[in-house]
Parts: structure tokens; sequence; C-alpha cells
């Protein structure tokens, strides 16, 4: 059976499924919309496909987004939109060794080639909607709007591990709202003729706006919205609550591991990046800006990742937030100090051994892994250190936060001892997708494993409903220096407390830090 054939027949069943049960056709500002009934979780009503920008194609490519107009136009939700342009990556890493699962989904592509994500396209800027089945209307559930990682190079709302579909399930109280935004070169430009080097901080900006005048029609609160990013998807919520810290939206944030004070910002002001790509595509015009960024417009997008994804050049190539100081800006700490910072609380949280699975792959000794004061370092100068001091401006901003530690080790999520808690493994535990793990056993998860993600999921949901009071009722009490944070997964114990001063202590020179708590 080929391929358009068994296209035709999903959209064909959704279809009949449609008009068997109309609550799966909901009406938004900009169209309408048919989606379908998960068929693992049934409980879950999901909308797979709903575009809010304009296509970002032609003279609109590296431009801010734009909106789409009013539409009564009816469309058919049941299949995830491709991810946003990106490549794979060039060499073996615990990605796509392992968890692949995590990644997007590439259509069966050499995973370290390099070259063009196939199952990409430019006209990406979509987002996906699970809301529970039975749903009514005027549910006014709360609201969690999420934004992938992926060191800003890569992502999509079809990366499996991360499709919410069990969690809702499970909770029949919420809505998850997953998003595109666009990557690399394309969402994060910085050519010299651009005055908006950053349109990807815009893409996620307009897709929160849609989300705030559409959700109501799905069942969703537009006042009880909760902005929640992963890594790169992290410091880009971060970056939110400066950039628009008069009129945040949400009424409360989730930054898993990353803040704006990561250090993850271009200092490219010479804007060479996108110059040596453009100069090595036949786009070299040195003294007209307004040519480069005409002819850049016009070069066929895989010839652009491909040459990005296998570039080996004398200094490497990197296309991410540069700051502008309109929503990226050079100096976080005064920012929050003149009170320009959103004032609703956030989650701060980290995994306790987070840079394990970011530090290059050791092919030659997998089993003995890294050295591991060099990844102590790399955790806690890429992760621990700057969300502590982000948890300790929020503090003297008076805004709350609540912090927690992610540190649980399962053994179908970790084929060697040395990875830990690693950087993304709490990302299956929020969504319920754990049984994807099969890293190094044919066994599921394990009870306890269970019981810790149903914990995460718990002390996220009730911050979700209220971020002021939701979290002390179930013994979270917000974060100040040397306080309280919330660990899971850690002795086997689903969820505790523990003390700040030993997971940030070694930030400011206070004893050492251990990875394996």
């Amino acid at each position: 059976m080929t391929i358009s054939f068994l296209r035709a027949g999903v959209v064909f069943a959704a279809a009949v499924q449609a008009a068997a049960d109309p609550s799966l056709t909901v009406r938004t500002e900009t169209g309408i919309f048919t989606g379908l009934q998960n068929h693992d979780f049934t409980g879950v009503r999901e909308f797979r496909n709903i575009p809010f920008a304009q296509p970002p194609v032609g003279s609109l490519r590296f431009q801010p987004p734009q909106r789409l107009p009013p539409s009564k136009q009816h469309r058919y939700s049941t299949r995830f939109p491709p991810s946003c342009p990106q490549f794979v990556s060039s060499g073996e890493s615990f990605w796509n060794l392992f968890v692949p699962y995590l990644l997007p989904v590439n259509g069966n592509q050499n995973h370290s080639s390099g070259l063009s994500l196939q199952t990409a396209s430019e006209d990406c800027l979509s987002l996906a909607i699970w809301t529970p089945y039975d749903v009514p209307a005027d549910a006014r559930l709360p609201v969690a709007f999420f934004m992938t990682g992926g060191g800003y190079q890569t992502n999509g709302v079809d990366v499996p591990g991360q499709i919410p579909a069990p969690w809702v399930n499970r909770s029949q109280e919420h809505i998850v709202v997953t998003i595109n935004y666009r990557l690399n070169i394309f969402g994060f430009p910085n050519a010299r003729a651009l005055d908006n080097p950053n349109p990807a901080i815009l893409d996620q900006r307009l897709a929160l706006e849609w989300a705030q005048e559409n959700i109501a029609a799905f069942g969703g609160d537009p006042e009880s919205i909760m902005m929640w990013g992963q890594s790169a998807g992290a410091m880009s919520t971060d970056i939110h609550n400066y950039a628009f810290w008069e009129n945040p939206i949400v009424h409360g944030s989730f930054s898993q591991s990353g803040t704006a004070l990561a250090p993850s910002f271009s200092s490219d002001y010479s804007h060479s990046n996108f110059t040596t790509v453009a100069k090595n595509l036949g786009c070299d015009f040195p003294h007209n800006p307004t040519a480069e960024l005409e002819c850049m417009q016009q070069v066929p997008v895989d010839l652009m990742e491909n040459f990005i994804g296998q570039y080996d050049g004398p200094a490497s190539l990197s296309f991410e937030p540069i700051p502008d100081e309109k929503v990226v800006f050079s100096d976080y700490p005064a920012r929050a100090a003149a009170g320009k910072i959103s004032p609703r609380p956030a989650i701060i949280s980290d995994a306790a051994n987070e840079y394990a699975s970011l530090y290059p792959w050791p092919s030659g000794n997998a089993t003995a892994g890294p050295f591991q004061p060099l990844v102590n370092a790399g955790t806690l100068g890429t992760f621990i250190c700057p969300n502590a001091k982000t948890c300790i401006l929020r503090h003297n901003a008076n805004v709350t936060t609540y912090r927690y530690q992610y540190a649980g080790v399962w053994p179908n999520q970790n084929p060697y001892s040395w990875l830990g808690a690693y950087h993304s493994s709490d990302l299956m535990m929020n969504f319920g997708t754990y049984f994807y793990g099969r890293t190094n056993s044919t066994r599921g998860p394990t009870a306890l494993e269970i019981r810790t993600s149903q914990a995460m999921q718990d002390h996220i949901l009730a911050f979700m409903k209220d971020p002021a009071g939701g979290p002390p009722a179930i013994g979270w009490n917000p974060y100040t220096y040397g306080g309280n944070v919330v660990r899971f997964g850690a002795h086997g114990v689903p969820v505790q407390n523990a003390s700040g001063d030993a997971i940030d202590g070694p930030c400011y020179g206070e004893g050492r830090y251990h990875p394996f708590p």
C-alpha cells in the first residue's frame, strides 16, 4: 500500500469519526479544525496540525511571523505538521544512538548524515493541541503551552517522547499545546539587513497569542496558561519573562533545564555566520546587505541546511539568539533589578547529571564514560549555577519561584550507569512516555518509575491550576537560597524535599557537587 493511500485512509477515517462525533470539530478565529481520538489513549482528543502564522516563505523568510487572517476554511488536523527546517547530527551522539524518540521523526533517514531533515518544510509554523476527549467547550481547563528544546537547532511537535497524550489521558484535568518554531539560520538569522535577528522568539509569542485567543473553543482557560519549555525551550520561556514582562499572557512559567542566564547566546555582532553561508551559496554581496538578504530568501532550504550541517570550516557556524535589546537582552540581572521581569510565578528545574548526555560521546570507551569532573563542570556551568542565579534574581525581585531537581535513574532509560539523571531524561517522566525507554533492557518501566512520573505530573498540574497556592498546598514551598528544593526519583522515593545548599553550594565555593544524589 502506498504512503499516499495510507494518508488518504487516515483522512477518510477521521472524516467518518468526525461525522459520528461533532466534538472532534472546533471552530477558531483562523479556521475550522477536525481532530481525532487518540487510538492508544482513548480519553484524549487531539488536533495535530493547526497553523498559527502565515508560511514564512519567499519574502517572509527570516522575517517576523505574520498573523493569519480570519478564516472559515475547514481542515482535517489528523497528521502532524512537518518540522521546521533543520539538519540531522553529523556525528554519533547519545541522542541518535540511544534515544531517537527524543528527536523529530526523520523518515528513516541516516541519524548522523549532517543533511537536511527530509521530513521538514519551511511551511512549518503550526501547533498541536491535546485535550480530554469528553471535555465540554466551557470547561476552562488549565493549559500547558510547551516549547521543545534541541539547542535552537532541532525540534518539532512530532517528537515521540514529547507527545502528551499519556499525561492528558491520566489527568483529564488539563490541556497541552505544543508548537513548532523556526530553528538555526531560519529562526536566528542575524543578517545585516534585518531589524529583528531573532524571529523564532516572535514565532513563539505569536503561537502563544493564538492560544490565548482560541483555546477556549477547545475547553481551555485563556487566563490559566502556563508557558513551559525544556532546554532551549526553557531558555526561551525565561526570555519571554523579560521580553514581555508587561503583558506575559501566561499566569505562570516552567523553565525545565535552562534559563535566560544560561550561556547560550550568540556574540556574532559582525553577522559573519549568515554572511559565510550566503557567500558559499552564491549570495556574495559584501557591500549590499539588502541584496544579500534577498538572494538568501531564494536559496533552496536543503542547500542551506546541508551546508550548515556538514560545514567544516575554520570556525564553527552558530545560529542562536543574539541580544538585540528588543526581545533578547544583554543584561538580565539589570532588567530584573529594574523590575522588568514578569511578576508571574515560575518553576525552575534541572536534572542531577545534566551534562552527561551533552558531553561528546565517548565512543572509544562508552562503558567507562567521560571524565566525571568535566561532566560536573558542564552541569554546574550550563544549568545548576545559572538556575541558582535566576532564582536569586527572582527572589530579590519578589517574584515567586519553585525549584525541583530530577534524580531518577531507571534500567529502561539508562544504557550506562555513568549517565545518571541526564539532560532531557525527565521529559519522558513529565509526559508519561517512559515506556519508550528500551536502551539496555527489554523490561518496561518499574513501579517506582511510574509513581515518580505521576508525582512529577501532579506537582506540575498543581502549579498549573494555581501557581501561587497550588504547590504549597502539597508541600512544595517557594525557593530561597539554601531552602527547599523538591527532588524526584532519588533513593527509591518518588518525591522528597532536599536542601538547596547541597545543590547550589558549589556555585559559591561551598562543598562539592553530587551528581548522583
